[in-house]
């Protein structure tokens, strides 16, 4: 089977300071990649410089396209990676006021979605956006509301509704859960788990929590000062880790 993802010796250095270093990974159809480690790790900056918010200093981002198959996204132009983030990408923020636009309906947050790969119709939008809220459990009613009058909970379920309406082959998400009760992360984890296996949708997903990756993820990164220390199958690395560091992560030794 051909990678959708090659990840290619990626670093990105901040003046002295290491952010990522000789990073390589495939990522496969339908598989779900998991980047764990404590605050300063480098998981964060990793996954920026994968969905091409930050530009990395070495590497590439070979991704399976559909006009011309493997390309480098790191060297593409500006437009050719802002219609990629469009249309078969998406970026679920941790922090959905990131990922929505606060001041227009969650209809419209759809909608812009929809209307950014072509879609005109505002008859069929709509259906699209009232389907889609449906989906993420927000209720039909609430289509002409603004973000604002929504629950934490429920504006993550939207951002996620938003990115996954034009049906993406690549989701990333940075703490998708983080910042949220408990009982909200259980159901927020369940939607995802099941929009993800339905859809057949790849994603890489960081996160300093072991029980999303143990619930969401096929396979496991963990990264220190930088560097991936240990990678494997999900359930192999929480239940038998290798290195040090992921030992004590797993022991929850070390706060994350």
């Amino acid at each position: 089977m051909t990678p959708l993802l090659q990840v290619k010796d990626i670093a990105k250095t901040y003046g002295a300071r290491i952010g990522c270093t000789a990073v390589s990974f495939d990522l496969y159809p339908g598989e779900v990649m998991g980047i764990v480690g404590e605050s300063g790790s480098g998981k964060s900056t990793l996954l920026n410089c994968l969905a091409g918010h930050l530009e990395p200093d070495a590497g590439q981002v070979l991704f399976d396209t559909r006009s011309a198959g493997m390309q480098d996204t790191v060297t593409m132009s500006e437009p050719e990676r802002r219609m990629l983030s469009r249309t078969d990408w998406a970026f679920v923020h941790q922090h959905a006021r990131d990922g929505l636009r606060m001041n227009v309906s969650a209809g419209g947050n759809v909608g812009e979605r929809l209307m950014a790969v072509g879609a005109r119709h505002y008859g069929e939008i709509r259906s699209q956006a009232i389907d889609w809220l449906d989906r993420v459990e927000i209720h039909e009613t609430r289509i002409d509301d603004r973000p604002t009058a929504f629950s934490g909970g429920m504006q993550q379920r939207l951002q996620i509704a938003r990115n996954l309406v034009t049906g993406p082959r690549l989701v990333f998400m940075d703490e998708p859960t983080g910042g949220l009760d408990v009982s909200v992360q259980a159901r927020l984890l369940d939607l995802l788990r099941g929009l993800v296996r339905k859809m057949g949708l790849s994603a890489i997903i960081v996160t300093h929590d072991l029980a999303v990756v143990r619930l969401l993820a096929d396979r496991l990164m963990v990264m220190k000062d930088g560097h991936v220390v240990e990678t494997g199958l999900t359930d192999q690395v929480l239940d038998d880790p290798q290195h040090a560091y992921t030992q004590l992560l797993v022991s929850s030794v070390l706060q994350v």
